[in-house]
């Protein structure tokens, strides 16, 4: 059954959970003012939906569907818009990342198929264990396990294969 959460409850989970989501939402939407767009749509979202939860982790692990819900809406949403914006006003382009390690990784991780960004965000971003993961997403263990090893692998193959004098 779905309650709002109490103002209190609410102040929690932006405490507890607001940079989480955040750093969530920019990996996943590679733009900050996005991003913060996104969060703040999804703590509309949490406070009307708010659920009682048994554990902690079947608490974070809502927040972050919710999160990562509201993400994947505005792709869908802000495509056209952004697409058209780019085009007529080129110098908004997205900025580039840095030329270092983490900016590759970043590129690297950013050019990877959804499926596949998604797990290594929910991995190694939010330290979110396999079967958690598995649970988010509503798919088997075994399913979010392939795709992290399909991940880490075409990551691999696209840092192995990036120039040295970038690193």
């Amino acid at each position: 059954m779905e309650t709002r959460c109490t103002t209190q409850e609410l102040e929690r989970v932006m405490d507890q959970y607001g940079n989480d989501m955040l750093r969530l939402c920019c990996a996943y939407l590679s733009d900050r003012s996005l991003a913060e767009d996104a969060v703040q749509d999804a703590f509309v979202k949490i406070y009307k939906g708010w659920p009682t939860f048994e554990t902690p982790e079947g608490e974070k692990s809502w927040i972050m569907k919710v999160t990562i819900n509201v993400c994947k809406d505005q792709l869908r949403s802000a495509w056209k818009r952004k697409v058209t914006l780019v085009e007529e006003y080129p110098e908004m382009a997205q900025p580039e990342a840095p030329e270092n390690e983490q900016g590759l990784l970043y590129r690297a991780v950013q050019a990877l198929k959804p499926r596949y960004k998604e797990v290594i965000l929910l991995h190694y971003y939010q330290q979110m264990r396999v079967s958690e993961i598995s649970q988010l997403l509503g798919t088997p263990q075994s399913t979010v396990s392939v795709r992290l090893s399909r991940a880490r692998r075409e990551l691999e193959k696209m840092l192995v294969l990036a120039p040295v004098e970038e690193m």
